[in-house]
Formats: C-alpha cells, structure tokens, sequence
C-alpha cells in the first residue's frame, strides 16, 4: 500500500471514530463566518495590552493548514479565501471532551473557531479558541508544505489543491477577475453596449481556423462550435449599434502550447465610424489603464524582460520589420523563389500555391516576431492573408491592418472592415478555394453575413483582444495554463 493510500485509510478511519461519538462530518447550518482578513486587517496594528482590553468574541471558519501538538495545547493555522490566522487549543478552555474530538482533526480538516484574541510571545496574532468544531473532514492529505505539488501538469490537473497551497496562485486569478471586470468597466464607460452572440454556428467564419464539430439531434444538423464572434458582432453594427463588444469563449481545434489552449477568451469590440488607427490609441489608452491599476505604472517586469508600456507604441509595416528585424534584403519581399529559399533554409517550407502573403507571414513568426519585446504595432498586412480587412487606399496589395505584440506574442489583431459586400464576397471564395478539400470545414459562404453588408454597414474598425494572454502578461505567467483554471489535459 503507498503512502498516501496508507494516510487515507487512517483518515477513514479516524472518520468513522468522529461518527461513532455522534460528531457530524459534514454540517450543513454553519453561520457565515468572519473572515481572517478582515481580523488581521483591524487588529493586526493592535498590541498585546489593547488585545487584553477587548471584549469582542470573533467566529472563523478556515481549512487546517498547519498543526503543532503540545499534549494539552496545540498551534494551528486556518485559512479561508481572505487569507491565514493562527488558532491556539488549549485543553482547559475548550474542555477534555472537545479537546479529545479536535485531537482527531487532521491537516485539511475545515473547522469552524470561537474565541478571542491575544498575541503570543513572538508577537503573532491569535485566536485563543474558546469552541472548536468540525465544519467539513478532509478524507485526502494535502501535499507536504514545503514541497508541494512540484509535477506542473499535476498542479493543473487538481487545480483545487494548487490553489489551496499556492497564495500566488490564488493570486493570479483574482488579478484575472480584476482584469475582466477592468475591460467591461472600460468599455461601458465608452458607451459600447456588451453584447453575446452564439457559440454554435452553422457556418464556419470569423477567423481562419478548424473549428469543433457536433451535432444537433433534434434539426439533425451539423454545428461548429464558434473560432471567432465577429461575424455576428458586425452583423450588430448593420443593426444600427455602433460600439458592442463581447468578453467570449472559442474554440480552435489546433496545437496545445504555452501559448494556446483549445478553449480560450477574448475580448473582441467593434466602433462605427473609427479606422484601425484610433484602435491603437485606444488600445495603448486600455493597457495602460490596466497597467497603472495592477502594476502602480507602466514599467514592470515580465519573465526577466523590462517593460515600458509609456505611450505612444513603437508603430512598423510588416516589410519594414522583415527588412529591419528580420534581416531579409527588401529586394527579396516580392520574390517568391527567394521567400521560398529562406523558408526552406528554416526547415519550414510552404506549399506552392501558398499566396505570397503567407510567406512573408511565415517569416515574420520566425524571425521578427520573437524579438518584439516591447509593445510594437505591426500593420499593413497583404490581403491574401487579411480577408475581412479593408484594404488600404494608397496600396490595395496591403490592408488597414495592426497586431500588436508584447514580449515575442500576439496580444491583439484589428483592422478596419471590408464592408463592401462584392469584394467580401470574391474573398470569401478565394479563402474556399484555398482551402482545398477539408471534410471537416465544409466549403460554404456565409451568405447571411453577405446579405448584412448588402443591407449596409457603415464604416468601422474591429478588434480582439486575447485575454489569456493579457492576463499572462500582468500575472508574470510563463504558460497559458497558468491563467486558466482548469486548462484542457489529456485523461489520466
């Protein structure tokens, strides 16, 4: 029998001792307790004589995260969601019978305390417990404390153990709440109207990706679980509402990495009446938001690189970075035989009726965009490769396009609309006919979508906004899987 299986049969069994005195496991009608943050905050500057001089009796609830046993005294610490206090059990105070009952409880255990509070010789704040009783009985230990879970993927799997363990985990999700909360905040602010599209959808659009595939047993359809929002979102725009946005969840049936999950969140909004370049004062004007909120400033560190976030962003075309980044002769942008020669020479070849958009974008993920530490905006786009983006007035080749990139990642992807329904339309085929044969996209137009610019959509400008990432960003998380709280594992 392995250890842990050894202490979960004498958890059992000190259970069923608890049950046989009459003592419940598992209360139900528990008081709402007070919470040990609020307590350390009010009388953590209190000293031992103005704890003395209190009269207030003080109710906690808290998972057992230490024990120290001295015969008729023992030491612990609980913790709730607002943090830890130390408990002291005295025999003599709580009585022999319930100091026999609290000798059965384990590390793990959540009990719930009366007492009042005192300052121990080495100055810590304490309750001095005058009642102790058990509020739910752990049957699994918790890892050892100063070893933990040190396996990654394990952590991610028993994501409710990681976050029992680890403040700075704890942590890192109420700064992802917070972000949230900052995003909608800042968007309603603006006048957008927060709005939700579906998530299942019988045509695939929005972004170029394979999408999750189920069925409806009731229509006896196919439907695709959404990879992007944003056809619906302009649909709204068509409506008559000029700024929406949506916090959403897709789905793209790709590669799993410390960048990408199959199922992720993103903000995407939209803004009649703008172009891609007010979103990237609009953009820097959010980040920075965000940034003086959680970071006190525009400057902090990310995974050992300095970051300045200080207005106005760095600002390249796509060819000016590959020439000045990437260290190709601009000579070479335009042929494809030496675009091929390069990519082959990176052991990442194309195919031949690969547009020749898609090589200078193969060549930016390779040599450019690691190396775009601080913020930078990367705009002008080949069209080949931008299918629902305006294409640029002065240079139809390119679109009114930006992706902004922060420490070698795409963070955001905006642009200006196509709201020509003819020019979408020819695009859409092009995008179909490229595809070649996939049984699992069906080669289909979304023609309700061409029906809506037919109607009329004014002018306007999209973007989305990856907040996974965002919140990788001002956490200092390394993976993806460190800000979602239960990322997509294979079985054990």
């Amino acid at each position: 029998m392995s250890e842990e299986s050894q202490v979960i049969k004498q958890r059992r069994q000190k259970a069923e001792e608890l049950e046989r005195q009459g003592i419940n496991l598992f209360p139900n009608q528990i008081p709402r307790p007070e919470r040990a943050g609020a307590i350390r905050k009010i009388y953590d500057k209190y000293d031992s004589e103005a704890l003395a001089k209190l009269e207030d009796s003080f109710r906690l609830a808290g998972r057992i995260m230490g024990i120290r046993r001295f015969g008729k005294a023992t030491f612990l610490h609980i913790q709730d969601s607002s943090g830890r206090i130390q408990v002291h059990v005295t025999r003599d105070r709580v009585g022999p019978e319930a100091y026999k009952i609290f000798r059965k409880f384990d590390i793990g255990d959540i009990i719930e305390v009366t007492g009042d509070l005192f300052r121990t010789r080495t100055g810590e704040l304490t309750i001095s417990a005058q009642r102790v009783g058990l509020v739910t009985k752990s049957m699994r230990p918790l890892p050892e404390k100063y070893h933990g879970i040190k396996d990654k993927e394990l952590r991610y799997r028993r994501r409710y153990v990681d976050l029992i363990m680890n403040d700075d985990v704890r942590e890192n999700f109420r700064v992802r709440s917070r972000i949230v909360q900052m995003l909608r905040q800042y968007f309603s602010s603006q006048g957008f109207l927060e709005v939700e599209t579906p998530m299942m959808q019988t045509v695939v659009g929005g972004a170029t990706a394979k999408p999750f595939k189920t069925h409806h047993n009731a229509l006896n359809m196919d439907l695709f679980l959404r990879i992007a929002p944003e056809l619906y979102l302009k649909r709204l725009l068509v409506g008559g509402y000029d700024k929406v946005f949506e916090l959403n969840r897709n789905f793209r049936n790709e590669g799993i990495s410390i960048q990408h999950n199959p199922e992720f969140t993103m903000l995407e909004f939209y803004e009649a009446y703008a172009t891609y370049e007010d979103l990237m004062i609009r953009t820097e004007e959010l980040f920075c938001q965000i940034s003086k909120d959680i970071k006190g400033g525009l400057r902090f560190e990310y995974q050992g690189h300095d970051l300045d976030l200080t207005p106005p962003w760095r600002r390249m075309t796509l060819a000016e970075s590959l020439v000045q980044t990437g260290g190709i002769p601009e000579s070479e942008l335009t042929d494809r035989r030496a675009l091929e020669r390069r990519l082959d020479a990176l052991d990442n070849p194309v195919k031949g009726d690969e547009p020749t958009g898609k090589y200078l974008a193969k060549l930016f993920d390779l040599l450019v965009e690691p190396r775009l530490i601080q913020p930078t905006f990367i705009t002008q786009y080949p069209t080949d490769i931008s299918p629902l983006a305006r294409r640029n007035a002065e240079n139809p080749a390119v679109t009114d396009r930006f992706e902004l990139f922060i420490v070698g990642r795409e963070i955001a992807n905006a642009f200006s609309e196509l709201n020509d329904p003819r020019d979408q339309k020819r695009r859409f085929e092009e995008q179909i006919a490229k595809r070649g044969d996939d049984e699992e996209i069906p080669p289909e137009v979304d023609m309700d979508y061409i029906r809506a610019l037919e109607t009329g959509m004014p002018p306007a400008a999209g973007e989305g906004i990856g907040v996974d990432r965002l919140v990788m960003l001002f956490t200092d998380s390394p993976s993806i899987r460190d800000v979602i709280l239960f990322p997509l594992l294979r079985p054990e």
